[in-house]
């Protein structure tokens, strides 16, 4: 080779690396462009928050006001302890600090009225958890004890399967001849393990290790979980199982459960993978035009529907497949990728690009919803949190691709001068908002889109496990609790 011909494959491998250099810092750029607009959006959210509903649960911004409920009994504040994570893990320190101040001089746990024990514990016992473990601030480790106590009188039932909703000054609630949701006791696992932790209290563990040997007890239709149980009875109530709506939490918590517990829950191991099983051979269905889904199961007979809520399946089964057996693997890993794509169908058909609330595979629907009352979009995150997972396992550019399209939809549809608002009919071409901010919005849509940018090694998944309400809590390293005395035992 002369040296003109050499100068010249020199310049060509120059100008390979300049472009490949160019295309990578223009990923980079767009990436973190995407970052800086949600870090945006959060802090767009926060301040109409703190503006019009300060110490309030949740935003109403077109009315400018703050909305309370009754989830969470006299707890107030939920906007601010869902969001603490969110914005520590943004950047965003000043409002950390307003937020952390909130929580160490106005948040109060000793209230009465009914609240909800699974949306306390997602919400405040989470967030509470998960800002101790980002910053180590005592004012979080001393809430969340206090907090931790006033939950337990909702165990007081003959079978230990606690009721759905719990007095925090003191009184259990609720009527002892009311079910108690699969999805609700199921939800508590991750929170009370970690609670115990924190205590050196054994306490916490045992009563969710009970609902758990309770159920290894009962009779599974199928190998399903029906979605209500009687707490005095101890037997279910009837036989209505879906992986949405009141059954959804229950399963995530089995696979991180175990993984929590840095892969010894040998129990919650089996669980899970008994019970996917179970969801395959039962209730995972091809559509006529080609579209994995999950319906549900009412009695032996199939309801053709999937509701937002079950779209958090796509990551829940994608962790799992990684975690299996080597022959099942990559089956898993293919069903996650396809009920995720199938979710990512249901907002792609519609004109605003977000999602309804339950959509429908009969009557000639493929992904869509036919019934009026089912077209709402209220800011759930269960389709970005599966972008999110599947990303991280595989780093398919599409999964980016497609949460920044619904980040874009969020942003043209559900932003108002004063915070944002779920809508009403997502195939409306008139848009009506429904006048509430989700706190589930800043702990979870917007964390989950911000993480799906991010790089990998923030909160890696082998070393944190999100709860339900996005709240990263760290896995538990096998040998921690055995130096504390109180390990739980996984073999039965």
């Amino acid at each position: 080779m002369t040296l003109t011909r050499l100068q010249q494959s020199q310049a060509s491998l120059n100008v390979v690396i300049c472009l490949l250099f160019t295309k990578t810092s223009i990923l980079i750029s767009v990436r973190f462009y995407h970052m800086y607009f949600l870090f945006q959006m959060m802090k767009f959210a926060w301040d109409n928050y703190k503006r019009y509903a300060w110490g309030e649960n949740e935003l109403r911004p077109l009315s400018r006001n703050g909305n309370d409920g009754r989830t969470f009994g006299g707890l107030r504040g939920a906007s601010i302890v869902d969001s603490l994570d969110t914005l520590y893990i943004m950047g965003l320190g000043e409002e950390y600090q307003e937020a952390k101040e909130w929580v160490e001089n106005n948040l109060n746990l000793n209230v009465g009225g009914e609240a909800s024990l699974f949306e306390v514990n997602i919400r405040y016992v989470g967030g509470l958890l998960s800002a101790y473990y980002l910053t180590g601030e005592e004012v979080f480790k001393r809430k969340v004890v206090e907090l931790g106590k006033n939950l337990l009188p909702a165990f007081n039932t003959p079978t230990g399967i606690p009721h759905g909703v719990v007095n925090l000054a003191g009184w259990s609630g609720g009527d002892l001849g009311r079910s108690s949701v699969l999805a609700e006791f199921g939800t508590l696992h991750l929170e009370f393990v970690h609670l115990s932790e924190l205590t050196n209290d054994p306490i916490y563990t045992e009563k969710v290790m009970n609902i758990r040997k309770h159920l290894n007890q009962l009779d599974k239709p199928r190998g399903l979980y029906p979605n209500a149980l009687n707490p005095v009875s101890g037997n279910w109530e009837q036989h209505y199982v879906s992986i949405g709506a009141l059954g959804d939490s229950f399963y995530e918590y089995l696979i991180k459960s175990y993984l929590m517990s840095d892969r010894t829950d040998e129990v919650a191991k089996r669980m899970y993978y008994a019970a996917l099983e179970a969801i395959e051979n039962n209730l995972v269905q091809r559509s006529p035009g080609g579209l994995i889904y999950v319906a549900e199961w009412r009695g032996g007979i199939l309801d053709h529907r999937m509701g937002h809520l079950a779209c958090f399946s796509g990551g829940m089964i994608g962790i799992g497949a990684e975690h299996g057996s080597p022959e099942t693997r990559q089956h898993q890993l293919d069903l996650a990728a396809n009920i995720t794509h199938t979710c990512h169908e249901s907002y792609r058909r519609t004109p605003t690009k977000l999602g309804p609330e339950v959509f429908r595979f009969d009557d000639g629907a493929e992904a869509t919803a036919p019934r009026v009352n089912e077209r709402h979009y209220i800011l759930r995150p269960e389709v970005v949190e599966s972008y999110m997972y599947m990303w991280r396992l595989t780093h398919d550019p599409k999964y980016r691709e497609w949460g920044w399209e619904a980040l874009e939809a969020l942003e043209q549809h559900c932003r108002l001068a004063t915070g944002f608002s779920g809508i009403i009919d997502v195939y409306g071409h008139i848009i009506q908002h429904d006048n509430l901010q989700q706190s589930f919005f800043l702990a979870e849509t917007l964390k989950y889109l911000y993480l799906l940018f991010s790089d990998d090694d923030l909160l890696p998944l082998k070393d944190w496990v999100f709860n339900t309400e996005a709240h990263p809590l760290p896995v538990i390293p096998r040998n921690c609790s055995q130096e504390r005395g109180h390990r739980p035992n996984w073999t039965h």
